[in-house]
C-alpha cells in the first residue's frame, strides 16, 4: 500500500481521491477553494494606486494608459520576486513609492518635483 503526505496529513493513495473531493468543499465564508486559489492566483495581475498617489498624478496632468500599468505591474512583480518589501520604481519621469508586498502605489513624484527630494525605507529601486 502506497500513502502521500498531503497538507501534513497522511493518506493512502485509495483515500486520495476522499482528499481531493475535500478540496472542493465550501470554506467558512462560503467561497471554495478554487474560487479561493483563483483569487490569490489573479493577484499579481493588478495593483493598488493610493489617494495620495492619485491626487498627485492628477494635480501634474499624469496620465497612465493600459501599458503603463502593465509595466509598472511587471515591475511590482519583479520587486516581489527579489524579495522587496518598499521599493522606488523608476518609469519614464515618474518616481513611485511603491508597497511591494501590499501591491499598492504609495506616491508618484514627477522629475520636476523629486529634485533635491530624499527617498528613505525603501529596500529596492526598479528602473523600467
Amino acid at each position: 500500500m502506497s500513502y502521500r503526505v498531503i497538507n501534513g496529513k497522511l493518506y493512502s493513495v485509495d483515500d486520495y481521491t476522499k482528499f481531493s473531493s475535500e478540496i472542493n468543499r465550501k470554506v467558512s465564508d462560503g467561497t471554495s477553494f478554487k474560487e479561493v486559489l483563483s483569487k490569490e492566483i489573479n493577484k499579481k495581475d493588478g495593483f493598488v494606486i493610493s489617494n495620495h498617489a492619485a491626487e498627485r498624478l492628477r494635480d501634474r496632468n499624469i496620465t497612465l494608459n493600459e501599458s503603463d500599468m502593465n509595466k509598472i505591474n511587471d515591475g511590482i512583480n519583479k520587486a516581489l520576486e527579489k524579495g522587496a518589501s518598499e521599493s522606488l520604481i523608476l518609469y519614464k519621469d515618474i518616481a513611485f513609492l511603491t508597497s511591494v508586498k501590499n501591491r499598492t502605489i504609495i506616491t508618484a513624484v514627477d522629475k520636476e518635483s523629486s529634485k533635491g527630494n530624499v527617498f528613505t525605507n525603501i529596500d529596492s529601486v526598479v528602473l523600467l
